[in-house]
């Protein structure tokens, strides 16, 4: 009997063993979706979700809006669209006649049979009959990964040593071979903060010392790997995890183009795949890689010609992101890639129609290295939001440690409480007849937030203290709801500069009033303003061009220059401190200007087909960027010429303004994702 029992003993210890071993292998018992991957949810239209008239808000929003919101009227309300008795095309409102108008499409609007399932018609149609519709930007849907509670503080992070001795690990692949590179991730139940680290060389990985709790732990982003994930961890100090192995989706060099893959796509690997010629990825990369919205928002769809040309034409006539304005183009008006609109119109809406039209087939995927070395050596953090579609833009901290955000299409601004999570939102007064939504963000010494509400105009001051808000509206050449007060900068003084009426402008932040002009000769306009420490230098540069102009505060004088690259399209950046303007070009490089020389020069990224939106130097002469559209934040050193990659854990480095945390040791990296989500980067050296 003794022996029996031993051996059934054995066996139930093997089976067990067995059991165990599977569960490690694929994290979740052989689950194959990552319910936490938020590049899935933005992939198809369920941030906020997963099916009903919620789901329906997200589809409008992406689908419908820009041509049938309140502001725009190029398109019908479809506000109670069910009540009335027919549609203008004369037949009867009914489920049946409004899916085949979305289907079909019409003159003006692109037929979405290609692009949108039977469910998502469902989800849109009941968002149509629900008392939400329609969405106009006035109140965002509210975010469910976002929980606002109070967790705890979880250790001072301005010191070095706050970004060591947590939970911690290894992570293999099947044969026992330690995996550099890889993302682990715990997420907060309590307050839905997402941590990342990155393993070493030998697989080893060591997250800070977070609050004591609950957690999911996954591996962000797996791509070449199967889905990674653990609920209900218990997490406390130093906590010893088991070994994270992970199972390759395929034994070959490509990856299958699944929706679960496409979904984990950087930009940058998406346009390394998709066939095309030098030329049309570069004039694509000009006018859409413009940082108003991911290439995965334009990848993830499919029209026939006659329906990309549509798009494509409302994007380059309309004014600003919401495309509100749309500006009828001259035979000689030329677009952001410096040639005839016409002319780019027909390249771009082409190739889209080649390679995601009706009939495209996708190909197997290669896909960017992952980070080694010193790239491993970085804490992410991110940061949900209380609202989802918002669009949001520029981020600044004041003296408490707290980060201010705006939101881009939305009368909401936030102030979050990294500490916790917990942010806190403040209304904008409405401005009568233009959509809500603010720009740039400024924390003055006094902690007053000063910001730009780029379609009203207005240059809003607000103070915390008694959460008071006061507007000037500042007079441009510009109609309401096209770009108008937008990147201005505070100097010294206290004055505001901007670029208006073909000039730079002073203005004095009492009153709104401009006290002083200085005329621009061949541009317009500048999409930056930026001004020396001193105060003595102002920089910025135009879209479309290959421009950077320079003035001298003090004697007026004013200088316009070339890049070396036709259409740099220098965007927004920085002085560093020793004097020198730096500016993320969109045309795919970062630019210096040294005023005492009046030279510029371009310096290029090791990721193929990136675009910038901003460049920020740092107290130690480092430049900090995010690469638009290649999923990385690069750290850039002038005086070495070295790159480093951070890979951030959702394939977005949506960075439009990057605010940088001097007082820590190494410096703390601030920006809020187009996507959603405020992140902070924390480098180990």
């Amino acid at each position: 009997m003794m022996n029996k029992r031993k051996i059934a003993t054995k066996k139930i210890f093997a089976s067990v063993l067995c059991l165990t071993a599977a569960a490690t292998l694929t994290g979740q018992q052989g689950a194959t979706k990552d319910p936490y991957q938020r590049s899935a949810e933005i992939y198809q239209m369920k941030t906020s979700a997963a099916e009903g008239p919620q789901r329906g808000e997200e589809i409008y929003y992406y689908k419908c809006w820009y041509c049938h919101n309140k502001y725009a009227k190029t398109g019908p309300s479809l506000k109670d669209i069910f009540k009335r008795d027919r549609l203008r095309s004369g037949q009867p409102v009914s489920d049946a006649a409004i899916i085949e108008k979305i289907r079909q499409g019409g003159q003006l609007m692109p037929a979405y049979r290609y692009t949108l399932s039977d469910p998502d018609l469902t989800d849109l149609l009941s968002y149509f009959k629900s008392d939400k519709c329609c969405f106009e930007g006035d109140e965002p849907p509210s975010n469910p990964r976002y929980r606002a509670a109070a967790a705890g503080s979880v250790t001072n992070n301005s010191a070095r040593r706050a970004l060591l001795g947590g939970a911690r690990g290894t992570v293999h692949g099947t044969k026992r071979e330690p995996l550099e590179g890889i993302m682990v991730q715990l997420i907060s139940t309590s307050s839905g903060i997402r941590s990342t680290v990155y393993s070493d060389v030998d697989g080893r990985y060591e997250f800070p010392i977070l609050a004591p709790g609950t957690y999911a732990l996954r591996i962000a982003r797996p791509l070449e790997f199967k889905p990674y994930v653990r609920e209900s961890v218990r997490i406390e100090g130093a906590t010893s995890l088991a070994d994270i192995v992970l199972e390759r989706v395929t034994d070959k060099e490509v990856l299958p183009p699944t929706p679960e893959i496409l979904a984990q796509l950087t930009g940058a690997e998406w346009m390394l795949n998709l066939p095309g010629n030098g030329e049309e990825k570069r004039t694509f990369s000009l006018t859409c890689g413009f940082g108003c919205h991911s290439y995965q928002q334009i990848f993830r769809t499919r029209y026939d010609e006659a329906g990309w040309r549509s798009i494509v034409r409302r994007m380059m006539t309309g004014a600003g992101s919401p495309l509100i304005n749309v500006r009828e183009p001259g035979p000689q008006s030329r677009g952001r890639a410096g040639r005839p609109i016409s002319e780019e119109l027909e390249i771009v809406a082409k190739w889209l129609a080649r390679v995601r039209g009706p009939d495209s087939k996708d190909a197997p995927l290669h896909y960017l290295p992952p980070p080694r070395g010193v790239s491993t050596r970085v804490v992410v953090t991110e940061y949900e939001l209380p609202r989802q579609l918002l669009a949001p833009h520029d981020v600044h901290g004041d003296s408490k440690g707290n980060i201010w955000y705006t939101a881009h299409r939305s009368p909401y601004i936030g102030k979050l409480d990294p500490r916790t999570g917990a942010v806190k939102e403040y209304r904008v007064p409405d401005t009568p007849g233009a959509l809500p939504g603010t720009h740039r963000v400024w924390v003055d010494k006094q902690d007053i937030v000063w910001l730009s509400e780029n379609w009203s105009h207005n240059l809003t001051r607000f103070d915390p203290k008694t959460e008071q808000f006061k507007q000037f509206h500042i007079e441009t050449d510009s109609p309401v709801n096209s770009p108008g007060f937008s990147n201005f900068h505070i100097d010294p003084e206290g004055y505001v500069w901007e670029t208006e009426n073909n000039g730079v402008v002073k203005i004095d932040s009492s009153n709104g009033e401009i006290v002083k002009h200085f005329p621009l000769k061949r541009i317009n306009g500048t999409y930056d303003n930026i001004l020396s420490a001193d105060g003595r230098y102002w920089s910025g540069g135009q879209t479309g061009t290959g421009i950077l102009a320079l003035l001298d505060t003090k004697t007026g004088e004013m200088w316009e220059l070339d890049t070396r690259t036709p259409i740099s399209a220098p965007a927004r950046g920085g002085f560093d401190l020793d004097g020198n303007a730096w500016f993320g070009g969109r045309g795919g490089m970062l630019l210096r200007l040294d005023p005492r020389t009046r030279r510029i020069t371009e310096y290029y990224p090791p990721i193929p087909y990136v675009t910038f939106y901003e460049a920020m130097p740092d107290k130690n002469g480092e430049v900090w960027a995010g690469a638009l559209h290649a999923g990385r934040f690069l750290r850039f050193n002038p005086r070495t010429e070295r790159w480093i990659e951070y890979e951030m854990p959702e394939p977005y480095s949506h960075d439009r303004r990057t605010w940088i945390d001097n007082s820590t040791d190494p410096v703390s990296v601030w920006y809020v994702d187009h996507n959603g989500y405020i992140v902070r980067i924390q480098p180990l050296e």
